[in-house]
């Protein structure tokens, strides 16, 4: 009597390792893919925007086409960082009466209104215009960030 439960359950296992291995098969042979064509809908203005960018990595990020500048990595000088919008606007104002040639940029990330100025491609200039400022505003930081460069003036002399 032993035997035939033990045959049983013998049987009973291969049936189940059987069934497991067919399932597995059939879902491996129903999820096969099959080829197909992939259609790409994009606007018209995608294609400009390429165009665009093509044309400014052709012109190594310096004056392009139009005569624009593009934007380069440099140092700029926070002199300003608060949560007073007026004192930011005074900064600025007192920055630009001194150094009406130099830009001034303001920036608001909550709760601080900065105020940084020059476009500055080396740390040492920027730590040249620091010094002249150290009269004018006592904390001051030189960050690194995208800068407007400022024009380059070619002489073929």
């Amino acid at each position: 009597m032993k035997r035939a439960i033990f045959d049983h359950k013998a049987m009973l296992s291969l049936i189940k390792c059987c069934s497991f291995f067919m399932l597995l098969f059939l879902s491996a042979s129903a999820s096969a893919q099959t080829k197909g064509k992939v259609v790409v809908v994009r606007s018209a203005l995608f294609d400009t925007l390429l165009a665009k960018r093509a044309l400014l990595n052709r012109n190594g990020g310096s004056v392009n086409a139009g005569g624009a500048y593009t934007s380069n990595y440099g140092y700029r000088l926070q002199v300003y960082s608060g949560t007073s919008r007026n004192a930011a606007y005074a900064a600025q104002a007192k920055f630009n009466s001194e150094y009406p040639e130099i830009r001034s940029y303001m920036s608001y990330h909550e709760p601080y209104f900065k105020v940084k100025v020059g476009d500055f491609r080396t740390r040492l200039e920027a730590e040249k215009m620091k010094a002249a400022l150290q009269s004018l505003f006592q904390a001051m930081f030189i960050v690194s960030e995208k800068i407007i460069p400022p024009k380059t003036v070619i002489n073929n002399d």
